[in-house]
């Protein structure tokens, strides 16, 4: 099985702390969230990965190498400018397997990537993503009305409760690559519109009860350090 993991970001919203080291890089516990990652795809059964990488590429190449030290074979896709989350798909293509993993490079989960991959295979999708079930709550009076500005319903501070892709993701190949061009920005939400646009009913949404955190701002990245020295093992099998 083979991983691309998207590390090109410069991570603005961790600033200052990014200013000299790529997000991916951060520390949780002893070790960086890719690292974390890179072990957990190993675990599960990853031999190979793909970094894409771009700002401050080559404290990647020093820290991971060939991926010798984790038990995996690690190449570099290198991007010169910012692609997006689906842009760097193309520029890594010919080093790519008929079905791959692709995911964001500073997620804390505990999801099971064998069982969502071959769960992916097994389905024959075009594409497959990961989701995770997410309560937003609301700290204000929600007001419902009418077009005659009659109220129907007051709620007080209510819970809405959405499905979210978890920035994980299984394509196939094949079925992707008339949508990829080299070095033109992409995300993968316009990516997976054309596919189900050319392919209805082809694209496979996957939930797993796991824990999820992207570290995308500064508190996000303090509650990852706090659930991770809390449970390792739950991260991190020995």
């Amino acid at each position: 099985m083979q991983a691309l993991i998207l590390a090109g970001g410069k991570g603005s919203r961790l600033l200052p702390y990014t200013k000299v080291i790529p997000k991916p890089l951060m520390p949780i516990g002893e070790m960086p969230i890719l690292e974390i990652i890179l072990r957990q795809l190993k675990n599960s059964g990853f031999d190979n990965v793909i970094l894409a990488v771009n700002y401050l590429s080559q404290m990647f190449e020093l820290f991971f190498q060939k991926g010798e030290k984790i038990g995996l074979t690690i190449d570099y896709s290198y991007e010169s400018k910012p692609l997006g989350t689906a842009g760097p798909i193309a520029n890594a293509f010919n080093l790519l397997e008929d079905d791959f993993l692709v995911m964001n490079g500073d997620i804390l989960t505990s999801l099971d990537f064998k069982f969502f991959f071959e769960e992916h295979i097994s389905s024959k999708a075009s594409a497959s993503i990961a989701t995770s079930r997410r309560k937003v709550e609301i700290d204000y009076g929600v007001i419902h009305s009418n077009e005659n500005k009659n109220l129907i319903e007051y709620e007080e501070k209510p819970n809405l409760e959405y499905m979210v892709s978890m920035g994980i993701n299984v394509f196939k190949k094949n079925k992707i690559s008339q949508y990829l061009k080299k070095d033109v920005y992409l995300d993968i939400p316009d990516l997976m519109k054309m596919i189900q646009e050319n392919e209805p009913d082809s694209i496979k949404c996957l939930p797993q009860d796991c824990e999820w955190l992207d570290m995308g701002r500064i508190d996000d990245y303090s509650l990852a350090v706090e659930n991770f020295e809390k449970n390792k093992s739950l991260y991190l099998k020995d």
